[in-house]
């Protein structure tokens, strides 16, 4: 858990090489970026920030995009320096940064981490060539195991991350290819069942049934293939997609999960944090450039800040906390919001959902099941009172 005053610094950078089908992040293709232009909109940018928070410590630092390995190491140096002479840092402060496994990023590996970061994330997505090709994906399997060879040897602490319930994919394909990746994890995996988002290349394709992905049931067999695989390998979900030895979580993402205090900056981050007790929730421009000229014209990018309601925190503490394999304190719950928990949550609904075998309740703490997870959109808005 974290302290009051703590906070994580979310950077993001929206610039790929490419823009995967499956992927509707705020991304976006660009043949050339000023990257000394864009940073210091980003030290602009905190440094409006710790004008608002100078009270924080800044306990984590979280490099994602985008493509935030296409940054020089020069830049993501300037970032985190400005971060530290901001705020006073955890001395045992995660610094994570988002990479592809294409040729040209790994090659930055060294030089990441001479800028001070010591966790990478890596987006290998999958573990055979003809599924890469089929994610729009840049690089190959021999780029990705050499990128997760370059990351165990530079970083402290690396993950990467796979989809599965892919089209024509097996339970026993996948079952050999989760194998496969585990040989080369080291305490973190973060595996996402294939969805069809829409505004994609993929929601149009699937439109025409040029492919087709597993309906609910067999989506579900995956799930607890997943789960099988991943908890004999002592790496269980500590959230819905996160897999990790203990000890061995991303701290950065514990924060959401936590509803513990972080800042978002750059083009459609999003923030969360308490200052003169309310809760507040910040989000900048979406676009690129019209965020651009807003730091450079304001020093911010940002939409005005909103005052959170009680009722909003309330379902967001459940909404983050129903996700961790540890559940959520119903006291604390009550804390954050300053709402009696029985007040608006419907208490039959919930003895339902427990009684369904969906839910645990072990005193103050209400944890979902693995059926439960898989029902998890559904059963926040049934248990939450009109």
């Amino acid at each position: 858990m974290f302290r009051d005053g703590q906070m994580g610094v979310y950077i993001h950078w929206p610039f790929c090489a490419a823009k995967c089908p499956y992927c509707d992040f705020n991304s976006h293709v660009r043949e050339r970026v000023d990257q000394d232009i864009w940073i210091d909109a980003y030290v602009a940018a905190l440094e409006y920030y710790a004008d608002q928070l100078p009270d924080k410590q800044v306990v984590s630092i979280f490099f994602g995009g985008g493509t935030p390995s296409l940054m020089t190491p020069k830049s993501v140096e300037r970032i985190i320096d400005a971060v530290q002479s901001l705020w006073p840092v955890a001395n045992d402060i995660e610094i994570t940064l988002e990479a592809n496994p294409t040729s040209v990023e790994i090659d930055k590996f060294i030089g990441f981490r001479k800028a001070g970061v010591n966790r990478v994330s890596i987006g290998v997505q999958a573990f055979n060539d003809d599924d890469l090709k089929f994610l729009g994906r840049e690089h190959d399997i021999n780029q990705a195991l050499r990128a997760i060879d370059t990351a165990r040897s530079v970083f402290d602490r690396y993950s990467f991350d796979l989809i599965y319930a892919r089209p024509k994919q097996s339970l026993s394909d996948w079952e050999g290819e989760l194998q496969n990746a585990l040989k080369h994890a080291d305490g973190h995996l973060s595996l996402y069942q294939l969805t069809i988002e829409r505004n994609t290349p993929f929601f149009m394709r699937h439109s025409r049934g040029e492919f087709k992905i597993p309906d609910d049931v067999n989506g579900a067999a995956f799930y607890h293939v997943t789960q099988d695989i991943m908890e004999a390998h002592d790496m269980p979900a500590y959230e819905v997609s996160n897999h990790a030895v203990t000890g061995m979580e991303c701290r950065h993402n514990m924060i959401y999960w936590n509803m513990a205090d972080y800042i978002g900056v750059g083009a459609g981050a999003h923030g969360r944090y308490y200052k003169g007790g309310r809760k507040y929730a910040t989000r900048d421009h979406a676009a690129p450039e019209i965020w651009l000229k807003r730091v450079q014209e304001k020093g911010h990018g940002a939409h005005e800040a909103e005052s959170l309601n009680q009722e909003d925190i309330l379902q967001e503490a459940l909404m983050m906390g129903m996700r961790l394999r540890d559940g959520v304190s119903i006291e604390r719950c009550e804390h954050l919001s300053g709402l009696p928990f029985s007040d608006h949550v419907d208490m039959d609904r919930l003895d339902i959902v427990i009684k369904e075998g969906w839910a645990n309740r072990e005193g103050d703490v209400l944890r979902l099941t693995r059926e439960g997870m898989l029902r998890l959109n559904a059963l926040l808005p049934y248990i939450l009172k009109a």
